[in-house]
Formats: structure tokens, sequence, C-alpha cells
């Protein structure tokens, strides 16, 4: 029977009747390297190695280099040991066939390798002299300097992240008893220590893997040149002579070869032991680390160029240290260009304020600090994109943003406060409602933003990413290649257009939480002077119907993105219905039934057809009655609870299969349901919109093009 190979549901991997196709290839390539050590191998098949053995050093000090903390490549002691017995086994391999084949031994690599090191087949033996102490050079190096301080800081970082685990504890539970913190983040960074005294006690093990690579790689190559010079003379008929040229020469080749890849290794450890605390990639922290101050580059070039008229000094030499002296003071001016518009930017917000505003330190504080409804925080990267000098394009994107919010959502933004921030990235912006984060993310300034549609006719290089407003793949492109990406099919998106649009998308779903008390108080005090009866019949002190009932009734509607902006036909549906019951669930969808054309409007086509979800009736049924009060509104109370689960996964199911025929998922069910399927469904598919048969106006055409069904079957029977 032949094999079944399906994808797996997330990673996309390949599985077989014996497993995964990962795993094993993994099993075979450890058991493969173990046998590499008894089989001999051909020529080209250890080229083939070598050259994986270099790329895939290669590769691990590039992944420890953008790492964005130490821990995050937590693999890592497990590859030096994969790596250090690869590297052997390649060693004692190359060992075998040089001493079998000698001056015919057929492999490229190390031929090619040692050619160019040891000076080829030159007659001379200076060439091999010198490879012969290079190598020697580059052993002492890994093993005095690099290996050895790697080693010492892996200990010692291992010692003290195990014995500053206590106090680290402690202090989360003090954060987690004063509530500072959840429970669940408490126990997040619990186990962020547990795994970093675990990874830097696995590399301070570790660490020992490298210096006994050395230690036997300095061995093997004694060994090489010993038994090549015995077996040349004495089996192959070689003389003294050609058998040392000929065996030291594949030896320093083999050994140099070998003890590349190791140098590799090596370094990386050496880079992920001494980044300890650091966080982001190694390119960001020697960027904002090197550019603290623009003083340390002015003085060097002042040095730099005492130099250049020492006397005596050679012309050349006088070149070299001016040219050197002229970019040390480029990169002085730089940096404190920067440093003075971010300086000049703090200035600006500080004169913005109110003077008169302003109290003298002795002053007393007031005992309410206000928080922002919605403000805007960016890093002094971001500074240009906010200076009036340089046209200040974000501030008048931000008061597009409000006008549109106001005319889709029926909602006045309060004004957005635009501040500074030093402890972000330079280049990352932040939003928060009343100091709460609701998002952020990092603009590349001189780059645009390519979303990538499905309609793109050629790839572009660029560094991929994904747009902060929707979460879509996309990638940074340079200025210059901006026609080139519209002609290619993507979506090009500049610096302010992506804030912009990110903070449009941060207000349809916090709108409910921009909308506080005092604001619902003023849109009834301006409805009243125009529709005071309205109002007034709301307000009725018999129907009980205080400002805070009204803000929670609006607040359901903005939780699903409907418009408040009708507010005259919102409060005639509260007056009729209230009398009826207080209940605020129940005047929403009253509400919403009020404002049914409005609602199916935003999901119809031209025709007026609506496309639509339906739920299997027997499903709706036990929705329904799983229907359960609580004193924060209703909600479905699966049984047993594991069906919440199957529940998600139909209507995921559901609604992808919607989106893959072009069609945006919407879910129609009866009214007592609506609101169940709705709660039960907004924590996981936050954008599936769910509407009631009641909504449904005369001029709209509904279709069904799906229906919801649950897998497993249900204790009522239905599927």
């Amino acid at each position: 029977m032949a094999d079944a190979k399906q994808a797996a549901g997330g990673g996309g991997l390949i599985t077989t009747r014996f497993g995964n196709i990962n795993d094993l290839f993994i099993g075979a390539g450890v058991i493969a390297v173990v046998v590499m050590l008894i089989i001999p191998l051909i020529g080209w098949m250890l080229d083939i190695l070598m050259a994986l053995n270099l790329i895939f050093s290669l590769l691990v000090l590039l992944t420890v280099l953008y790492s964005q903390k130490p821990t995050e490549f937590s693999l890592f002691p497990t590859v030096l040991l994969v790596t250090t017995v690869f590297g052997l086994a390649l060693n004692v391999s190359s060992t075998r066939r040089i001493l079998t084949k000698g001056a015919n031994f057929d492999g490229e690599l190390i031929k090619f390798f040692s050619d160019f090191v040891v000076g080829g087949n030159s007659e001379n033996n200076i060439g091999i002299v010198v490879g012969f102490i290079i190598f020697i050079i580059i052993i002492a190096v890994q093993v005095v300097v690099i290996t050895k301080g790697a080693t010492r800081v892996s200990e010692v970082a291992a010692r003290f992240t195990l014995d500053g685990m206590p106090v680290r504890y402690m202090a989360i539970d003090t954060e987690y008893s004063a509530g500072s913190i959840t429970e669940e983040e408490a126990q997040r960074r619990k186990a962020e220590i547990q795994k970093e005294s675990q990874f830097y006690g696995a590399m301070d093990g570790a660490s020992k893997f490298i210096s006994g690579n050395v230690k036997i790689g300095i061995l093997i190559t004694a060994i090489n040149i010993l038994g090549g010079i015995i077996v040349g003379t004495t089996i192959h008929g070689e003389g003294i002579t050609a058998a040392l040229k000929t065996y030291i020469r594949f030896s320093v080749g083999d050994g140099l070869l070998s003890q590349i890849p190791a140098l590799l290794i090596s370094t990386a450890m050496g880079i992920v032991v001494t980044r300890a605390a650091a966080t982001g990639n190694l390119s960001e922290q020697v960027a904002e680390q090197f550019t603290i101050s623009s003083r340390i580059y002015w003085i060097s070039a002042a040095v730099l160029f005492c130099f250049a008229l020492l006397p005596r000094a050679p012309l050349s030499l006088r070149v070299v240290l001016v040219l050197l002296a002229a970019l040390m003071a480029f990169a002085g001016y730089s940096v404190g260009r920067k440093k003075k518009q971010a300086a000049s930017f703090n200035e600006m917000m500080a004169k913005s304020k109110d003077p008169k505003k302003a109290k003298d330190d002795s002053s007393e504080m007031s005992p309410i600090v206000p928080l922002d409804a919605l403000s805007l925080e960016i890093g002094y990267g971001l500074i240009p994109l906010v200076d009036k000098e340089k046209g200040a394009e974000l501030l008048e994107r931000v008061q597009g943003v409000r006008r549109q919010s106001a005319l889709e959502l029926g909602l006045v933004i309060p004004k957005v406060r635009i501040i500074d921030n030093m402890v972000l990235d330079p280049s990352e912006y932040c939003f928060k409602i009343k100091g709460i984060d609701v998002g952020r993310s990092k603009i590349r300034m001189g780059h645009f933003l390519c979303i990538i549609p499905g309609t793109v006719t050629e790839e572009l290089p660029g560094d991929k990413t994904v747009d902060p407003a929707f979460g879509l793949p996309a990638q940074w492109i340079s200025e210059n290649r901006r026609d080139d990406a519209e002609r290619a099919g993507y979506t090009v998106v500049d610096p302010p257009s992506i804030i912009a649009t990110h903070l449009t998308e941060i207000i349809r779903r916090h709108a409910a939480e921009i909308l506080g008390m005092q604001d619902t108080q003023a849109i009834l005090d301006t409805l009243r002077k125009e529709y005071p009866a309205v109002v007034d019949e709301v307000m009725r002190p018999e129907l009980k119907m205080p400002v805070v009932k009204i803000q929670k009734i609006l607040h359901g509607l903005l939780k699903e993105r409907v418009s408040i902006r009708n507010m005259v036909t919102i409060m005639e549906a509260i007056a009729e219905y209230a009398p009826l019951s207080g209940n605020v669930q129940f005047l929403i969808e009253k509400v919403r039934q009020a404002l049914g054309s409005q609602i199916c409007h935003q999901y119809t086509d031209e025709n007026h057809r609506l496309r639509v979800l339906t739920i299997a009736p027997e499903l709706e049924q036990r929705i329904i009655e799983s229907r359960y009060e609580t004193t924060s509104g209703v909600i479905c109370a699966w049984d047993p609870p594991s069906a919440q689960a199957e529940w998600i996964k139909a209507v995921r199911k559901a609604a992808a299969a919607v989106r893959s025929r072009g069609y945006q998922p919407v879910i129609l069910c009866s009214e007592q349901a609506r609101c169940l399927v709705r709660n039960s469904t907004d924590r996981e598919l936050p954008e599936l919109a769910v509407i009631s048969v009641q909504e449904i106006t005369p001029d709209v055409i509904p279709e069904a093009v799906g229906v919801i069904r649950m897998e497993s079957p249900s204790k009522d029977g239905g599927e």
C-alpha cells in the first residue's frame, strides 16, 4: 500500500505512515553522522558534506546575530553538540581518505582549499610553511581567545542566573500580590526565568564541546602529518620530501577547512553568552549604543588628523588618516544632528503646553491625574513626521482620520495627543487608550511598505514584515523602488499612511472604550437642541434610563462596528421598547432592528444581495438552550464545555470557505440566538458579523452560501 502523504494542519509538514518526515530526516541525519565514523566516504560525497558543514555553521552565526534575545535560540546547545560530532566525523573520513589515496587524494574541496592557502603545487616550500603557520595561528586564536573566554563567560552567566532566580521569583510574586500584573503574566515571567536558567546552564556544558573540538582537531592534524609520512614512505614508496609536501599540504587544508566552521560556531557561542540581558538583534544594539554621543567621533577625528601631521609620515599614510578623520567627522555630524532634532521636538512639545496652566513645582498637584482618551507615542526617529518645518504630514492625516471616524461611526474622537517617548525604539510608535497599549509597530523612514495582495505579478526583493493594521503579509522597499512595486501589483503605503491606517483600525476596534459617560451626555445635550421631544421621552423618570444605560447600549453597537450617527432612530427605538423591558441586551437588539437597513447595507453588493452563513436548525436550538444569565450579560454555556472549541472550529471553517469565494463572512440567525452567537465568537473571531432575521429589510436579498455544522455529534444527536 502506498504511503499516505498529507500536509499537517498548521506547519505545512509532510507525514507518512512512519510519522513526520522531518522527524525521520533528523533521526536519519544523526545516525548517518555516527555511521560516517566507521564507513569510508568517496571524494565527491566528502566535498558535499564539508560544504554543508561550512554553510550550516554560517547559518548558525547569522541566526545568533539576528536573534532578538539570547534565549530565543534555545536549541543552540544541542546544535553545538551535533555540529561538533558532524565536524569530527568529517575529520575522520577525510583522514582515512588522505592516508588511503596519498597523492591521488580526490577530495576536490580540500585540494582547492589547501592549494589556495599553502600556495598550490609550487616547487618551493614557502607556501606550505605559511599555510602551516596560518593554521597554528587560527588554532591559537580559537583556543586562547574565543573558546576560553566564551567558556568563562558561560560559567559566570549560568552561576549568576541560577543564584538570582529566587530574588526574581520574589519580585514577580510581589508585583502579583500588589495587583500590578495578572496571574497569567506572573506565570509567563516565571517560565521565562526558568527557560533562561536552563539555557545558560546548558550553554555552560555545551561550551566544552567547542574546546574539545579544537583540541582534537590539533591531534587529528598531527596524526595526519605523521601517519601520512609513514604511509607515504613505507606503503606508497614516496620519498621523504615528497611525502612531507603531499601530506602536510592536505593535512593543513583539511585542518583549516574543519576549523573554520568551528571558528564560526565558537564565535556564535561567544556572542550568545556575552549578550546576556540584551534585547533586539545585534545590528540594532550597535546602531543604538554607538550613537549615544557625537563627541566620541569628533575626538576620534581630531586624533586621526593629528597623526596625519606627524613628521616623516609617508604621503600614502597621511591620505589614509585624513580620509578616516573626515569619515569620523561626518559620523559625529550625523549623530549630533539627530540629537538636535530630538531636542527640538521636546522643546516644541513643551512650548505647545498652555503656559497659563503651568504651575511652580512647589504648588499642589491635583488629586486626579487624567489620562488621554487616545494618544500616540513615537520614537525620536519618527519626529520628522510631526515636525511642522517638514510639513507635519502625520498631523494632517490624524485630523483626516478623526473626521472619517465621525462620519463612519458617528463618534467624535477626542484630539489625539502625540508625544515622544524615549523608551521606545527610534523607529517605533505606540497607540494608547486611557494609558493602555492597544497597538504598536515600527516604521522604516525612507522606505515604503508594500502589502502583498494576491495579484502580484513580480516578486521584488525586500525585508519581510506584516501590515500593522490588518496583519497582512508585506515587505519594506526603498523609495526608489516605488514605481517598480506599483507596476508589480503591490499596494504601496508611505509611513504617514501606515500610521493613519493603523489609527483608523484602532478606532474601529476600540470605539466602545473611547466613548465615555461624559461623551454620551454631550451627545444627548447636542441632540436635545434639535430633537428635544425624543430625548425627553427617553429620559422620563418612569423609564429609568440613566445616562450610563444609554452608554451601554451605544457600547454594544460600537463593539460590533455599528455606527451611532443616526442617534434619532436609536433614541426612538429605546423610547418605544424601554417600557417593555429595561434589559440592555434586549434594547440593543431592538435598536439593531431599527437600524436594520444601515447594518445590512454594510455587507451587501451593488445588487443589494447579502451573502450569509446560516446555522443548522438543531445547532441553533442547542445554542438558544445554552443561554445563561450573568451579571455582565448573557453567555452561551456549552454542555459539555469542550463543545465551545468544536463550535469555534466549525465557525472558523465555514468563514474560511466563504472568504475563499471572495465574500465577507456574515452569520444570519434568529433574534434569540444572535447575541449568544456573537458573544461566543467575539474573542476568537472578533471580525465576524452576526445579524438576525429581523434586521433584514425588504430591499435586501439574502443568499445562503454555507451552513455551519458541528463535526462532533452533540448530546441531542445533531451534527
